[in-house]
Formats: structure tokens, sequence, C-alpha cells
């Protein structure tokens, strides 16, 4: 375990963003994060866990000890005649994981194939995609207290799951480091076809093609066509979540606008599709000095040189209250933003 000092942080984050950790350590094992953890305490350093970087602003430098989670492993940890539970290392590569566990017969993460970033982010949104949830295959998340260094198991009711919620993004934000996930995911396939972009890609393939490999190919396409590729386009996926209004409301904007996308939920309330809301804004493929809204997907904002986090909030800031003004929904960024005292600034 090596801490260096100033590292720039542009490589570790889609967005591309320059900061700089004052201090800097890559970890790939729960030991040497506990170790990280004391000599941040001896030292008095302040922590912040760093994984894919993928789902993150990074609006200054970041003073104290970033710890990177870099933990590997992927290991069958339990199984029956129709299922198997696995245990996979925080540091191993989201979407390289749903391609190992097709190949490995386990299924039920095919919808969440291509998603950007590190399994121990997976569980902190609940990442989800066409219709499918993290939520619907998790057992257990293992976890690093940051001040105790404790280690912790959590299962999937204690991890209090919402839509791209959870309760690392709340009662246990900053205070503790996934380490790794155990999964149970399925020995025969059960395939989830009714979200409708995922429908209509189906409809003119004959159902005995229909495997989940195959769904995974499909969503793949999907993806790749809406969303561009960070390493070519600097990005953070999603920058916004879909906002979730009244049903009262989403029928007095159907009314003003028949086109709206709206998707009504269990609890009576109904789930707007917060791109479209900022394409109608007039915001898609819009370009303000070095960040654009992209213009396949109003949802995704670009770094199309050499922006910064501050740069990037303030235009995200203007998206929100176009829309606002437009349609009277706050939207929510999905992203997280460091340091948290920024934070407060994302919608100036």
């Amino acid at each position: 375990m090596h801490i260096q000092s100033n590292i720039n942080l542009k490589p570790y984050n889609t967005l591309a963003l320059p900061a700089l950790a004052e201090q800097f350590v890559s970890v790939h094992s729960t030991e040497q994060l506990c170790q990280a953890l004391v000599v941040a305490k001896q030292q008095g350093w302040l922590v912040t866990i760093l994984g894919g970087g993928s789902n993150l602003v990074l609006a200054a430098d970041i003073s104290g000890l970033v710890i990177q989670i870099a933990i590997p492993g992927v290991e069958t940890v339990g199984e029956t005649e129709s299922s198997v539970q696995v245990k996979v290392g925080a540091g191993e590569d989201w979407h390289q994981f749903v391609q190992l566990s097709l190949q490995n017969g386990w299924y039920g993460l095919e919808n969440l194939s291509l998603i950007p970033g590190m399994v121990g982010a997976a569980p902190v949104q609940n990442i989800g995609a066409y219709g499918v949830e993290l939520a619907e295959h998790l057992v257990s998340v293992d976890i690093v207290d940051l001040q105790s260094g404790e280690q912790k198991s959590l299962n999937r009711q204690q991890c209090q799951f919402g839509y791209r919620d959870s309760i690392f993004k709340n009662a246990l934000k900053n205070r503790a480091a996934i380490v790794s996930v155990t999964l149970e995911l399925l020995k025969t396939s059960n395939l989830k076809l009714s979200y409708p972009a995922l429908q209509q890609a189906v409809e003119d393939i004959p159902e005995d093609q229909l495997t989940p490999q195959k769904v995974s190919e499909l969503v793949c396409q999907i993806r790749r066509s809406k969303l561009p590729d960070p390493a070519s386009e600097p990005n953070a996926g999603s920058f916004f979540k879909n906002p979730v209004v009244s049903t009262e409301k989403a029928q007095q904007l159907q009314q003003q606008y028949p086109e709206l996308v709206a998707y009504p939920l269990p609890d009576g309330n109904s789930k707007l599709a917060a791109g479209w809301l900022i394409e109608k804004a007039g915001w898609k493929g819009r370009r303000i000095g070095d960040i654009a809204i992209h213009h396949r997907q109003a949802l995704v904002m670009v770094n199309c040189g050499t922006a910064t986090g501050e740069e990037l909030l303030a235009v995200a800031g203007q998206v929100v209250e176009s829309v606002k003004e437009t349609f009277g929904v706050e939207l929510e960024m999905e992203p997280r933003v460091l340091p948290e005292a920024l934070r407060h600034r994302e919608y100036l």
C-alpha cells in the first residue's frame, strides 16, 4: 500500500474533471483499506472513498486521503437447484461481471449490461435499467465503518433500497466503504422484456433465440445508440433522476403536453422522463463553454474539453431552473458531488 501526494484525479472520473487529491491510495483488499483508515486517523486526514468515478462530479480539490476501492474477486458462496449466490469484490468492473455471470449460466443481470462503474457502486445507487433493479438480486453488502474500521454485513432490507437510493446515500453516507456485494442469480432464464425500448428490440426475434445473452446484446445496442462512450466523450451517464410527481400533476402536464412521457408507479405517483423534459425545454444539443447537453440524449452532460466541475454544476443549475420554470417540476442530480461542501452550489 503506497500513499501518494497531490494526485490529479482526472483519470479517475469519467467526466475527466480536474481535481487534486491531497493524498491518494488504491486498496486491493479489506486489510489494506483498514490499514489506510488507521493511517488517516493517525494523521488526522479526512477520508473520501472513490470507486470507478462514473457517477461523480469533482467540483474542487479534495483534502485529506482519497481511497480508491480496487478490491477484486468473484466467488460462489451458496447454491441451490435453481440459484447461485456469488460474492463479488467492490473493485470489479460491473459490466465485465455481468458478462462473466452470463458465461457461467448465472442469469438475472442481463438488463443491467453496460452500466458503467464498479460493483461496489451498484448498491449505492440501487442501479437499474430496462425494468430491472439491483435490489431484486442483492443478498448482502459487506462494509467497513470508516470511523471504527469495524467490518459489517447488511442484508437487503437493511440497505433500505429505493429508486436510485439506499442507506449508503442517507444514514451511512460518508460513513462506510463497500468492500463486496453478494448477489443471488438464477440458473434458468427468467427474461424481463416489458420495458418499451426492449420490447421493441425483441419483437422480430424468434422466441427460441431469446436468451439472456441475446437480451444483454440488445441492451448494449440500445445503450450505445442513446448514450455516448465516456472514453471518447467524457460523461457520467444519466445526469438527472427521472422526477416523481403526483398523478394529478402528471395528468395536468399531459393535458398541456400530450406527448409527455410518464410512467404510473405502484404508490399512486407518476415518474416522468427527465430527458424528455430537458429536451422540451430546449437544452438538447446545446453547448455552453466546454459543457454540452448531448445531441442524442438530453439526460447526458458532456465535458467537451477542459471544463471544470464548477462550470458543469453551473450549467446543470441552468437546466434545472429552466425545467422548473417550464413544467413546475424540479430535477435532482444523480451524480455525487465532491467535495461534499460544494453540493449546495449545484443549482446556483
